[in-house]
């Protein structure tokens, strides 16, 4: 099997309002994806990217602080990808100005294994370094070998946490385990 061709035209930059729809579009396919099956049955059904485009562009007009970092991963002028980091939330670790939140890390479904996620993770962990950061840590379903293995090989490791995320009434909770990474 061959890997998929990379665009000579890659670029991450700071995602800007007017990408709101392009991000609510990559939001909605990872949701279609292999996540769907720990969504309640017919969580999805009916739901449009429009119907995700007006809480992205309000996310990308006004950032809460300066610690709160939304980047875009690009193919020529083609959104492909995002990743959003906040000031770290979990009771242990919140208010520590030294430790963020990697919240979603995510590449189209379409575009994936063409070194998009490496790229936004990395510009993502520059950034929050140029800041003050020094850990990151991030929540990863349990099943999820996959995004597993590729933080454990940008040197994230299970640091112990473990909570399980209610996705409604008609599902189990889901099992997640928190990973962390120093710099």
């Amino acid at each position: 099997m061959s890997s998929p061709v990379v665009p000579a035209d890659t670029s991450i930059r700071p995602a800007r309002p007017d990408d709101a729809a392009a991000v609510a579009a990559v939001t909605l396919a990872s949701w279609q994806g292999p996540y769907s099956e720990l969504l309640p049955t017919g969580a999805l059904d009916g739901v449009t990217v429009d119907d995700l485009v007006a809480e992205w562009r309000a996310t990308l007009t006004s950032l809460p602080t300066s610690r709160h970092l939304v980047l875009v991963a690009l193919e020529g002028e083609t959104v492909v990808g995002h990743v959003l980091v906040e000031p770290a939330s979990d009771p242990d670790v919140s208010g520590a100005d030294d430790r963020s939140e990697l919240v979603d890390l995510v590449v189209h479904p379409e575009h994936q294994r063409r070194g998009h996620g490496s790229r936004l993770l990395a510009a993502a962990v520059d950034i929050a370094r140029s800041s003050g950061v020094t850990e990151l840590t991030t929540w990863i379903v349990t099943v999820d070998t996959a995004r597993a293995a590729f933080l454990g090989s940008a040197g994230f490791e299970a640091d112990g946490a473990e909570r399980a995320l209610d996705t409604g009434p008609e599902t189990r909770a889901v099992a997640q385990t928190r990973w962390a990474t120093t710099f």
